[in-house]
């Protein structure tokens, strides 16, 4: 069905032939970025990845390229989980938190799907005849992206600009096939027998569409209704010794709950009977059981290395670097989804060791904590330990590093906060 969907497109869009160029822009970078963006835990390189072997890419290209297209999009990955648990660890605004994150990830997320590309075209010979189209795809990303952290909020800032970069990619493809000759090296052909109904796909999209509107109407750009579902909540001391602050469940106006909503009113609309949607949840239940208790666990350790000082004493042992630390800061956060495999983990354990070094060297808290999360990208990549990855994953840390030293004074001179 996938591989029918796919050429269907192809047929529709790149009439006899396509670009592997720019299918696989459509497939691991913005596809990807989606599916990140929607469910993250892996979804964005297993389903990307082997939908382009289904249609004849490499094996071990098509996840080297889906492994460095999904880094960037990880920190805003499951409706934006790792972005909102550190804002949430750290008590931070979480649009303002997701704002500096997208501005630091820019450099990033304009030059990953460049390195598609070349991953998938065999070096950077395959740019020829498409970079304008990898531009287009990068821009039309990273620029609706920083504008929904911003007036929309983390939740929907993936969703959001995957869907704009796919859109555009496909147009800029049209106008590009009319005009240029693809070589023949990069063709790929195209079946013709497939038939997809725009109401069979609009019905196996439904619960996606339902993410997205409810999502949207819920943020803060619909007041009303935002300050509304707010008030379904409740705080709770868990810890009440020095530096005890209430921990507040929201029942309704979070992304887990909105989530669980639309997977069953997209159920009805597919027509599926109570019982299978059930035996489908307690299903997820049972195989994300140790999943479950592990993000547990660590957020407990998080809170406990909180409030013992052991995250203060890190931090005193960081700021030995002083105003250097900045550069090592992604590095920390890129240790620590290296090592637990989830960006999420990295925010939750070493978060708040950002904040409070900032604190120690006189940093910009907001910037520091989103240095966090600008490492998760290149941990995420490095965290199946693929050796071929590794030096793709070099680059970006390294960038990063100094995205993180010397942005922090461009930031400076603008005077934000």
């Amino acid at each position: 069905v996938i591989r029918k969907m796919i050429h269907r497109f192809c047929h529709l869009a790149l009439k006899e032939k396509c670009d592997t160029r720019v299918l696989a822009l459509l497939l691991a970078w913005g596809f990807g970025a989606f599916m990140e963006g929607m469910a993250g835990f892996g979804t964005a390189v297993a389903i990307p990845a082997a939908m382009m072997v289904a249609v004849g890419f490499d094996p071990l290209k098509s996840i080297i390229a889906c492994l460095v297209a999904n880094s960037v999009p990880t920190t805003f990955g499951s409706i934006g989980i790792p972005t909102t648990t550190l804002a949430s660890l750290t008590n931070l605004d979480p649009s303002h938190l997701g704002t500096f994150i997208s501005v630091q990830l820019f450099l990033l997320n304009l030059i990953a799907p460049f390195f598609v590309v070349m991953i998938i075209g065999g070096g950077i010979k395959a740019l020829k005849g498409v970079f304008g189209i990898t531009l287009i795809s990068a821009l039309s990303y990273v620029l609706p992206a920083i504008l929904v952290s911003y007036f929309v909020g983390s939740e929907l800032t993936v969703v959001v600009g995957s869907i704009c970069s796919l859109l555009a990619t496909i147009a800029a493809a049209m106008f590009h096939e009319k005009r240029t000759q693809t070589p023949q090296e990069y063709v790929m052909s195209v079946e013709h027998k497939t038939s997809i109904h725009v109401k069979d796909a609009l019905v196996a999209w439904a619960p996606f569409i339902l993410v997205f509107i409810f999502l949207l109407s819920t943020s803060k750009l619909v007041a009303p209704v935002n300050a509304f579902l707010n008030q379904f909540a409740s705080s709770v001391m868990i810890y009440t010794g020095e530096g005890a602050a209430p921990y507040t469940f929201t029942w309704i106006n979070t992304p887990g709950v909105l989530i669980i909503l639309c997977a069953i009113v997209g159920g009805f609309i597919q027509k599926a009977k109570v019982s299978e949607m059930v035996a489908v949840f307690i299903a997820t239940l049972k195989q994300m059981m140790f999943t479950i208790l592990t993000m547990l666990f660590i957020l407990a350790t998080a809170r406990v290395m909180q409030y013992s000082g052991m995250i203060a004493a890190v931090a005193a042992l960081f700021s030995v670097f002083g105003p250097v630390y900045p550069f090592f800061a992604p590095m920390l956060g890129a240790l620590g989804t290296f090592v637990t495999g989830s960006g999420t983990s990295s925010s939750a354990l070493f978060g708040s060791v950002q904040m409070s070094t900032a604190a120690s060297i006189g940093a910009n808290k907001y910037w520091l904590a989103a240095a966090n999360s600008l490492g998760v990208a290149t941990g995420k990549m490095m965290a199946p330990l693929l050796k071929k990855v590794l030096p793709y994953a070099a680059l970006f840390i390294i960038i990063s590093a100094l995205v993180c030293f010397f942005g922090q004074y461009v930031w400076a001179i603008f005077g934000i906060a």
